[in-house]
Formats: C-alpha cells, structure tokens, sequence
C-alpha cells in the first residue's frame, strides 16, 4: 500500500487506543505507513481549532484514516465543532456501518451477527438548529438523494456479507413526510434487489426487538438520529461501547473509529478497552484490500476474549497495553 493510513488519537482515551490499534496493524507485517494527525476539543482549547486544514489535507490523501476519540461539550462552544462531524461533513461520509456480533464472553448475547447502516450526514444531525425566543427548533432534513444512497448501500453490505434480509427502520406512521420519504426510496431502491428478502419495522418496535431478539436480524438500514441510538443499543448487546467499531464510507474517503468516547475519568490509566478500536482497524483492513489480514485481526480478538485478557468493563484486570499484546501474539 503506497498511502499512508491517518493516525487520529484525539481526545482522552482516543490516545491510548489507537496507538494499540496502530501496533496491531504493524504487527501483521504488511508494511503500512503512518501518519499522526491532530484533532479534539483540547486541540481546539490550545489552538482555537479542532480540526487543523493539515489534519484535512492528510486525510484526503491518504483517503483511510482511524480516529480515536474526541471530547464534545454539551454546551455550545463558540468555534467548536466536533471533528467527527466536521470529517463526515467534510468528505461526505455518507454511510455509518456499525456491525454488531457476539464474542466468547458472559458479558455477550450469543447467535448474533447484524449490521446497522446509518445514514451519516442528514436527518436531526444535518445542523439545522436555531432559537426563536423561548423556543428552540432542529429541522429534520431527509433527501431522495441521501436516502437512496445508504438503502442501495445496506443491500450492497446485506449481499457482501452473505445475508439475505434488510430491515428499513423508520417512524413514517408518525413523521409522514420525512420519515414517509425515507421509507418509500428504501423500499423502491429494494426492487434492483430481488434476491434479498427486505422488510420494515417502526424504530420503536426495533429497539424492542433488538433487545428481546436481537438474533433475528441481519442488515438494518435506517437515519441519522435513528441509526444512532439503534447501534449504541445493538454494542450492549455485543458486550459494550468498549468493543463496538464502526465506519463511515464516502466516496473518496474512509474512516474508522471506536464508537465509544474519550472517556476523560479513565484517561492515562492504561484502563481503556482497545478492542473497539482494534476490530475498526480490521474494517479498515478489509477496506483497503487486505481481507485476509482482517480476519486474521477478529479471530485473535476472540482469542483473546476467550482466554479472559479482558479489561475492566467487561470484567476483567487487563490494561490496554496487555490487551494489545495479547492480540498481538494471538495474531
């Protein structure tokens, strides 16, 4: 591979796991090239910027980065955007794909293996905010364009991953417009897909179902807000937000990243768990043409659960370095 993959720590926790992620993908011996970069709100409190022109320049050249962390205020910040956002915005990250499987621990439901496909830069998150007297209104922006885009995506994902059902998750019973357009694009975009079974579910009946009988689900598209609490649940499941990775796919760029946060209570402790942001690296690892090599990445992280080098959320003594190392000799 001739580009380098952009290093981004951010904020907190975000330094310690990435740089584990970064020693596993070094450890494989495929002569990856890396490249640190600078983002996250104590950037942003040095600098006055969270997220550098460079950071930007060596994204897009490289068009792969993983991203750790960053730590985002509640309130508003004046000149603070959160760098996630700012990327997704930036190159147009159109899709989050949140995989969702069991590992070899108590803490684990088994017999699960879904994917969530989140719609990444419309809906609630399109940044439509603003204050009319004591009133406060989010416009809820939801396009033919985007919503045809992540629908053909999800069925994309469904056939890549050997799956043959999609559930298109929704609230057009009450938001009839929005959440009407939504669904009907889904549900025709289905139609150049006959071979994949694709059903609908109301967003509420889903995160029913998603704890009850998480089992019975394969693919499941579905918008921005939606798609956001959907998978946070769907990682409980999976044994927390420590171990759960994620993607966000433009056309032209990558990124992968933990989904947890920077954690600022456990920072520089050695306590944070790596493996969230290890299996984003094995995504990252597929995206660049190295299948293999992401398989090889997921089976010594099992093996690593099952031999209990585990971190504190999920029961364990570990610190992030053993963790790291463990996967490393699993490898």
């Amino acid at each position: 591979m001739s580009k380098p993959v952009v290093l981004i720590p951010g904020d907190g926790v975000g330094r310690e796991v990435i740089p584990a992620a970064a020693e596993v993908l070094a450890a494989l011996g495929l002569g990856l090239k890396f490249v640190e970069a600078q983002a996250g709100f104590e950037h942003f409190q040095r600098t006055g910027n969270a997220l550098p022109d460079e950071t930007l320049a060596e994204v897009e050249a490289a068009g792969v980065a993983l991203f750790g962390a960053t730590s985002s205020p509640s309130t508003i910040v004046p000149g603070y955007r959160s760098p996630i956002l700012a990327l997704r915005k930036a190159f147009d990250l159109y899709a989050n794909l949140r995989p969702t499987f069991s590992l070899p621990g108590s803490f684990s439901r088994p017999d699960i293996d879904l994917l969530i496909v989140r719609e990444n830069t419309e809906g609630l998150y399109a940044g439509r905010e603003r204050r009319e007297g004591d009133t406060a209104i989010a416009e809820r922006v939801i396009t033919v364009h985007g919503s045809e885009r992540i629908a053909r995506m999800a069925f994309v994902q469904a056939r890549k991953r050997l799956q043959s059902q999609v559930t298109v998750v929704h609230k057009a019973n009450v938001l009839k417009v929005t959440d009407g357009l939504f669904r009907e694009t889904c549900l025709r975009v289905a139609v150049e897909y006959p071979d994949l079974a694709v059903n609908e579910m109301l967003v509420d009946a889903m995160a029913m179902h998603l704890v009850r009988d998480p089992e019975i689900f394969d693919v499941i598209v579905t918008t921005n807000l939606f798609g956001d609490i959907l998978s946070d649940e769907a990682s409980a499941l999976m044994g927390g937000l420590g171990v759960a990775p994620s993607a966000n796919l433009g056309e032209r760029v990558a990124v992968f990243e933990p989904v947890h946060g920077s954690a600022p209570d456990i920072a520089g402790q050695g306590l944070a768990n790596p493996i969230g942001a290890i299996l984003s690296a094995a995504m990252l690892l597929e995206h660049i043409g190295q299948p293999e090599a992401a398989t090889r990445v997921r089976a010594a992280v099992l093996e690593t659960v099952r031999a209990d080098v585990l971190t504190h959320d999920l029961g364990g003594s570990a610190t992030t370095k053993d963790v790291t190392r463990a996967v490393i000799a699993y490898l």
